[in-house]
């Protein structure tokens, strides 16, 4: 029960990772404030509800101020205060070549994938320090740390994810609140279940996840895990890092891979 007593929110609650990781937090004794956009976030807290946990679920907008802040002051005045913030929420903003990117969709995608954990650790980090610190999870991706992996919006916006954990998590010094990224690959989840629904009805499942050395997709429960782990006693000496769950993916350059028990053509 590594978060009894503990309040806890999570944006992008409604579905994969972020409704995972609800559940999670709440199994070990915390309080879940549940936010997304979408409707269906209720259906994360009822869950958590229905299994003995305690969780509130709210509808925002992870990318404009005024909901986060709302959000945060929530979780203050029901919970007592707030001592982890998991900023999960993001958009991946299609699969757009950059020459046919308009500056209206980069600029809607970072407003949600990078604003919003900005604006987490703007308005979470003043109040888990006044509960003595704790911590920040902000949700990058694998496409954050080198191209291959989404779109240029997306990866651009990841890439500024990770910076902002570096960046957050030194202007933090002093306050014990600690500041990291969890990375992704490829998973399946709200997002992403176009690929995998094509991929199921193509009968080409195989074929996804088969570049990363484990061969397959993740699931949300196993990002969901590291996530949690991150927010724990457990990760107390893990600041600023960017921490890749991938199955391989970004441990090598792109190579000729040699095939396990096979001699490499």
């Amino acid at each position: 029960m590594r978060f009894q007593g503990k309040s806890i929110i999570v944006t992008g609650a409604a579905s994969g990772i972020g409704a995972a990781a609800a559940r999670l937090f709440a199994a070990e004794g915390g309080a879940v404030l549940c936010a997304d956009w979408a409707e269906s976030v209720t259906e994360t807290a009822a869950a958590i509800a229905a299994a003995g946990g305690r969780a509130e679920a709210l509808r925002i907008d992870a990318g404009k101020e005024e909901d986060v802040a709302a959000a945060v002051a929530k979780a203050c005045e029901g919970f007592g205060g707030l001592d982890v913030m998991f900023a999960n929420a993001g958009i991946s903003g299609g699969m757009a070549n950059i020459l046919d990117t308009t500056p209206e969709l980069f600029a809607e995608v970072l407003r949600v994938n990078l604003i919003g954990p900005f604006l987490a650790v703007k308005h979470a980090a003043p109040k888990i320090a006044e509960r003595g610190g704790g911590a920040i999870v902000l949700t990058a991706s694998v496409a954050g740390i080198r191209s291959g992996a989404g779109s240029p919006a997306y990866s651009a916006s990841k890439a500024g994810v990770i910076n902002l954990a570096q960046v957050s998590a030194q202007q933090l010094s002093g306050s014990n609140v600690r500041v990291n990224a969890l990375c992704p690959g490829l998973t399946e989840t709200g997002m992403t279940k176009p690929t995998f629904d094509y991929a199921r009805d193509a009968g080409k499942m195989d074929r996804v996840g088969r570049l990363n050395p484990l061969r397959r997709a993740a699931q949300a429960e196993e990002l969901a895990r590291v996530a949690v782990f991150l927010a724990s006693p457990e990760a107390s000496y893990v600041n600023g890092q960017a921490l890749a769950v991938d199955g391989g993916l970004s441990s090598s350059h792109p190579v000729t891979r040699q095939e396990f028990g096979k001699t490499a053509v």
